[in-house]
């Protein structure tokens, strides 16, 4: 076979490499060609280059300058905030953080199903809406009491249309604080009814009455006072105790700026391991070692919280352990908080004469009662005395600028 015939018989490969490569060419100067097209004019790149350079001028400039003022020294004065206008914006900062504690709590019972408690629907829903007071000064009292609360009323408790007069012109309440009994209802619940009729200066509480419960009624008060009434201040008194209401009124509006307080005469007691012994601590092995003190608290015959306090206290109530002292428990409540302890010793004056001495200097007393009784002994037929003795006038509440 020679080269001709060859070359006749691989003709059709031939031509189809030929078409391929001229496809191939085709393409690979078009892309070529598209690179060309796209790149910019030797006049544009320079353009470009003398902007990007101008740019970099501009900002070591500015950086420059800035260095310079910087090095400068500041001719402003900065005014600084006074002490009021801090101590306003911190009580102003814990009641929205008390409040946004509030409606949390409100938003996490509706997630899970459970009821919205009154105080906190009250709390979320009118909060803002309320009349504004002072304090409220709730005096703890037993269905057994009748003849103590009678001589708190005949001395240093204003009474009727006074009682009246006080909380609209002073924003300061004053009510007897109780529960009910076991079984709702009984005679001592009618009992209680009939004297409210009456005097019309009581709160009553859901819950059960009884020594061993008074950590329970202590969160209660606060809750339900709360829901109650919009105060600064909540007050617990006992009813064997001695109040002059313009003296306590003193003292707490100097501390009416001021978040998070929690006044009364601080002490720190033994824990009495002892069963049978008065005030013995069933959960004593929880403080230590036999021998050991309370935490610094206030002493439960009369004390003082504000409002973001029992706000916190009404949120939590359900979680706080009671022990069986109320004031351990409620020491025991803020203890781990960022709360002020203050410490006041005319919220426990003795009677007669240190409470009558102290008034004769000027100093008059916020409360008064003897140590040894953890109240005024015999309070039903010493309490006048006591009051005739270190007790304001009757018009001092009335008189008084807080």
């Amino acid at each position: 076979m020679n080269w001709r015939n060859r070359r006749g018989e691989d003709g059709g490969v031939t031509t189809r490499w030929t078409l391929l490569l001229c496809i191939g060419s085709f393409c690979v100067g078009l892309l070529f060609t598209n690179i060309i097209w796209d790149m910019p004019e030797p006049d544009e790149l320079i353009r470009r280059n003398e902007t990007m350079i101008d740019e970099i001028k501009l900002l070591s400039g500015s950086c420059d300058s800035i260095k310079r003022r910087e090095k400068q020294p500041r001719k402003e004065i900065i005014q600084l905030p006074g002490t009021q206008d801090v101590q306003d914006l911190d009580k102003t900062i814990s009641h929205l953080e008390m409040e946004l504690a509030a409606a949390r709590s409100a938003q996490e019972s509706l997630l899970n199903g459970a009821p919205l408690s009154e105080d906190l629907n009250f709390k979320v829903t009118e909060s803002r809406g309320r009349s504004k007071y002072f304090m409220v000064i709730g005096i703890n009292t037993a269905f057994s009491s009748r003849k103590r609360r009678d001589s708190i009323r005949n001395t240093w408790m204003p009474k009727g249309e006074k009682r009246k007069k006080l909380e609209e012109e002073k924003g300061i309440i004053v009510r007897f604080v109780i529960g009910h009994s076991a079984i709702s209802g009984g005679i001592v619940d009618r009992a209680i009814e009939a004297e409210d009729k009456k005097h019309g200066d009581f709160m009553r509480l859901d819950h059960v009455e009884g020594y061993l419960e008074l950590s329970g009624k202590t969160k209660t008060y606060f809750a339900t006072a709360l829901s109650q009434w919009d105060a600064d201040f909540y007050i617990k008194v006992d009813d064997d105790v001695h109040v002059n209401i313009a003296s306590l009124g003193h003292v707490l509006s100097k501390l009416i700026m001021k978040p998070r307080i929690y006044i009364g005469c601080m002490k720190s007691g033994p824990v009495l391991a002892k069963k049978g012994v008065r005030y013995h601590e069933p959960e004593y092995w929880k403080f230590g070692d036999s021998g050991n003190k309370y935490f610094r608290h206030a002493t439960g015959q009369l004390y003082a919280i504000s409002k973001d306090i029992a706000t916190y206290i009404s949120i939590n109530q359900h979680v706080l352990h009671k022990y069986i002292n109320e004031d351990v428990s409620l020491g025991s409540w803020l203890i781990g908080l960022d709360v002020e302890h203050i410490d006041d010793k005319r919220l426990c004056c003795g009677t007669p004469p240190d409470c009558e001495w102290k008034t004769q200097a000027g100093n008059i007393c916020a409360a008064s009662f003897d140590w040894t009784c953890s109240g005024i002994c015999n309070s039903v037929d010493r309490m006048r005395e006591v009051h005739q003795r270190c007790g304001e006038s009757e018009n001092a509440p009335f008189e008084a600028v807080f």
